[in-house]
């Protein structure tokens, strides 16, 4: 019987092995994605961002936050979440990056700036994921400026306001690679329901679709009011018998209570709103499209951010209305 008698292994053979043996361990781009194998990096910490992101912290994923105005993070921080000094270190921490913030400008400077921006931190295989109601031309240059260093990029507005964003009960509109908006499901899933939309870009078109129908629904919302009020209607009995007929929807049921209250609070700033009517506008005059209810309806909105009321919510078009008509539902619903 012979003995077959082997070499000691050198130091450099066994850190090999077990190095390559830690690689196999890590994540990769089919595993299911979960808090043991992805690290979450969130950008834009407002009214929307701020609850979004507490989800994924409290389903246990690691996440690092970054916003301008560091204080808007301290209840994300108070979570548990890391806070980043720059989106590219974020990124540079991070398998995932999402951001929701303000206008197109700020999403170009968070994501593409060469020196700060989180594709520039962003380790390859990684995944940008912009939830900003933007431009759709935008989403294509980030898709393929991320896809020149071997990483990938889904575009995932949102819709829902202040409420379904605190619930997890969002419609994302995604647009991108359908295999990795599958992949992503496990983080979509604790924020709303994810619906893919098409390639890069077509999750924004989705979404501008989505306010040009908001943005005619909350003008006949507003003009139902101001007749009803005009005609001495009990207006928030007029309101419940609509809801549950044809005229009833989504906007009634989120803002019609905040209406009679006189409740102006942001859950879509009308500054956001307007930007979002402006992109809708262009996109129409690109395309050769007469939309003359988003049309009409834009102009209203500007006529708030006239009078210094951007930073109401999007039902504050009922101040709009009012002014008009000069009339006011204030008397009757104090009394």
């Amino acid at each position: 019987m012979q003995l077959l008698l082997r070499r000691p292994l050198s130091p450099s053979v066994v850190s090999s092995f077990f190095l390559r043996r830690s690689m196999s361990s890590k994540s990769t781009s089919t595993d299911p994605i979960n808090p043991s194998n992805t690290r979450i990096g969130w950008i834009g910490t407002g009214v929307m961002g701020r609850s979004m992101c507490g989800h994924l912290i409290k389903a246990g994923y690691s996440v690092t936050v970054f916003n301008r105005t560091i204080s808007k993070a301290q209840t994300l921080v108070d979570m548990g979440a890391n806070l980043a000094d720059s989106p590219n270190s974020l990124a540079s921490q991070s398998d995932v990056v999402f951001s929701i913030v303000g206008y197109p400008s700020d999403v170009r400077r968070v994501l593409l700036d060469p020196s700060s921006g989180a594709l520039s931190g962003l380790s390859r295989g990684g995944i940008l994921v912009d939830m900003t109601t933007s431009e759709p031309s935008l989403a294509e240059e980030i898709s393929k400026a991320a896809s020149s260093v071997n990483c990938i990029s889904v575009d995932a507005p949102v819709s829902g306001g202040d409420l379904g964003a605190k619930n997890g009960k969002l419609s994302i509109f995604a647009g991108g690679d359908e295999t990795t908006v599958k992949r992503l499901d496990p983080l979509f899933s604790l924020m709303g329901k994810v619906n893919f939309m098409g390639a890069s870009g077509k999750g924004q078109f989705a979404k501008l679709a989505n306010q040009i129908t908001i943005a005619s629904t909350m003008l006949g919302l507003v003009e139902g009011i101001i007749y009803a009020h005009k005609s001495g209607l009990d207006v928030r009995k007029f309101l419940e018998a609509i809801s549950t007929g044809a005229a009833g929807s989504k906007s009634i049921d989120l803002y019609g209570d905040r209406i009679l209250k006189r409740d102006f609070d942001p859950g879509f700033y009308v500054n956001h709103f307007v930007k979002d009517l402006g992109i809708c506008l262009n996109e129409c005059q690109r395309m050769g499209l007469a939309l003359p209810g988003l049309a009409l309806a834009q102009q209203l909105y500007l006529s708030l951010k006239a009078h210094g009321e951007g930073d109401l919510g999007t039902q504050a078009l009922i101040l709009a209305l009012e002014r008009l008509n000069n009339v006011s539902l204030q008397p009757s619903l104090s009394s």
